[in-house]
C-alpha cells in the first residue's frame, strides 16, 4: 500500500500554526464580548424568568414571549414606530438626497456654508433638540402660543394626540438631514467627472444624468442610509420620552417599544418582562435591516 510524504518547506523546518495574530485581535474581542456580547446573552437569560409574588424569581421558559406576542400593548407601540418608519423615513433621505444632489451640482451659491448649516444640527444633542421644538411647539408658552396670541387665530396643538408623532418625526427629520445629505455627498464625490462630460457630450440632461448615473452610483449609500434609519426608527425613544412631560395626554408609557421597555423596567420594576420586549425588537429589527440590505444588493 502506497503512502504519501509530506515534503518539507526549504531548509527542512515544519512551520508551527502563529498564535500572533490571535493576540493582536484579543483586547478587542475581549472589550467587544464585555459591552456587546454580555449584555444580549444577561437579556436573554433575564428573559427566560419571571418574578412571581410566592417564589421570587423563577424559570418560566417562553412565557414572557408568550405574553409579549399577545400584549395589545406592545404591538400598538410597535405599529406607531413601523408607521413613524414608513412616512417619515422616506421624507427624510429624500430631502437629505435633494439636498446632496443640489450641493454635488456645483450650481448651489455658497455650497459649503449650506452644507455646513444642513449639517449642525445634527451636532445638536437630541436632548436639547427635543426641548427646543418642545417649548415652540407649546400652546400656552411656546412659538404656537405666540403666533395664538399675535394673530388672534388658533393654530392646531403640534402636542395633541393625533398630531404629535408628525410633530417627533418633524424633529427627528431636522436632526438627521444633514448627517444623511452628508453620507450621499461623500459617496457622489467619489463619482468620476469625465462621466458627466461624456454625457453632456452625447446631449443627456441634468435629470437624465442623476437618474442615469448619479443615483446608481450611490445606490449602496442608498442602502446604508436606510439601514440606518430603519434602525433608528425602531430605537425611538428620546423625543417620545422628553416630550411626554410636555404631552402627558398624547405619550403614554407604551407609546414606543423602548419607551414601553423602559417603563415595565424602571416603573414597573418588571425587568424580565422588558428585557423580553427588548429580546423582540432587537430581532424584529435586525431582521428587516437584513431584508432591505439583501433588497438593496439585489438592485445593485
Amino acid at each position: 500500500m502506497a503512502t504519501t510524504q509530506v515534503a518539507a518547506p526549504p531548509g527542512g523546518r515544519i512551520r508551527r500554526r502563529s498564535w500572533r495574530g490571535w493576540q493582536f485581535v484579543a483586547p478587542f474581542m475581549l472589550v467587544f464580548a464585555l459591552v456587546f456580547l454580555a449584555p444580549i446573552a444577561y437579556s436573554i437569560y433575564l428573559s427566560l424568568f419571571r418574578n412571581r409574588l410566592v417564589g421570587g424569581n423563577s424559570f418560566a421558559g417562553l412565557d414572557n414571549y408568550r405574553q409579549a406576542i399577545q400584549d395589545s400593548q406592545f404591538w400598538s407601540a410597535f405599529g406607531r414606530v413601523a408607521l413613524f418608519l414608513v412616512v417619515q423615513v422616506p421624507i427624510m433621505l429624500f430631502l437629505a438626497l435633494l439636498v446632496a444632489l443640489a450641493i454635488d451640482s456645483g450650481r448651489l451659491y455658497g455650497r459649503s456654508f449650506f452644507r455646513i448649516t444642513i449639517f449642525l444640527p445634527y451636532a445638536v444633542p437630541a436632548v436639547v433638540a427635543t426641548l427646543l421644538w418642545g417649548f415652540m411647539y407649546g400652546s400656552r408658552f411656546g412659538l404656537v402660543g405666540n403666533l395664538n396670541d399675535a394673530l388672534h387665530v388658533t393654530l392646531p396643538d403640534p402636542l395633541a394626540p393625533r398630531l404629535v408623532l408628525a410633530s417627533i418625526g418633524n424633529i427627528v427629520t431636522w436632526e438627521f438631514v444633514g448627517y444623511n445629505m452628508l453620507i450621499f455627498y461623500a459617496a457622489l464625490r467619489t463619482v468620476p467627472h469625465s462621466l458627466y462630460e461624456s454625457a453632456e457630450i452625447d446631449g443627456a440632461g441634468q435629470f437624465r444624468i442623476i437618474t442615469a448615473i448619479k443615483l446608481p452610483a450611490i445606490r449602496g449609500a442608498l442602502v446604508i442610509a436606510t439601514i440606518f434609519s430603519v434602525i433608528g426608527s425602531f430605537q425611538l425613544f428620546n423625543e417620545p420620552a422628553i416630550l411626554k412631560p410636555l404631552a402627558p395626554n398624547a405619550i403614554t408609557t407604551f407609546f414606543t417599544p423602548n419607551l414601553y421597555a423602559y417603563s415595565l423596567s424602571f416603573s414597573g420594576q418588571q425587568y424580565n418582562y422588558a428585557a423580553t420586549v427588548a429580546i423582540i425588537m432587537g430581532l424584529i429589527t435586525m431582521v428587516i435591516a437584513y431584508v432591505v440590505q439583501l433588497r438593496g444588493a439585489r438592485e445593485g
